[in-house]
């Protein structure tokens, strides 16, 4: 891995292809294990989760199915502040099992503005997994239960984080230089 240039931003190195896989692997053998005998409804948030989530529930060995919601507050390097649903959900939670996959929580906004709309749905329990977390952020308090790195408040970029809409193809994660 080497230093990359994105728009007008420089990017440096910060967690390899492999590093991420096997954290992966790890988020999806606890899951697996917590949910044995259920059927669990993971709740992909696009744009950003779309490669996390499906390396994620590749790995799922227990019976589960997925759905997708498009929620964003990002544009360029920070947080707009507005939450914006382009995308809704269609599946019924009641007495569902909820796993929400996102790919990074920093600031909790976007979720501390979306879980209250799926409580109200009843859900059986609701859980988060998310890819990267940064505590220094945040300005909600948001309950992770399932986190792969927690990672320092630097702008991130690569495995489906982009900058400007470009970056998330990436196979690795880099972080402003």
């Amino acid at each position: 891995m080497q230093q990359i240039v994105i728009h007008d931003k420089k990017f440096i190195p910060y967690l390899s292809e492999k590093e991420i896989q096997g954290r992966i692997v790890e988020l999806a053998a606890a899951i697996n294990q917590d949910y044995s005998g259920k059927n669990p409804l993971f709740i992909a948030i696009l744009n950003g989760s779309f490669m996390f989530a499906a390396d994620l529930f590749k790995a799922i060995t227990i019976e589960a199915e997925i759905c997708f919601i498009k929620l964003a507050s990002y544009k360029g390097t920070s947080s707009s502040g507005q939450v914006i649903t382009a995308i809704g959900l269609d599946a019924d939670l009641i007495n569902r099992d909820v796993i929400i996959i996102e790919d990074i929580v920093d600031t909790g906004k976007t979720l501390n503005e979306f879980l209250p709309k799926l409580q109200h749905q009843q859900p059986a329990s609701l859980k988060i997994v998310a890819l990267l977390h940064k505590p220094e952020a945040a300005k909600f308090p948001i309950r992770i239960d399932y986190t792969g790195f927690t990672i320092p408040n630097r702008f991130v970029v690569g495995y489906g984080l982009d900058y400007d809409g470009l970056g998330r193809n990436l196979k690795e994660i880099y972080q402003l230089g």
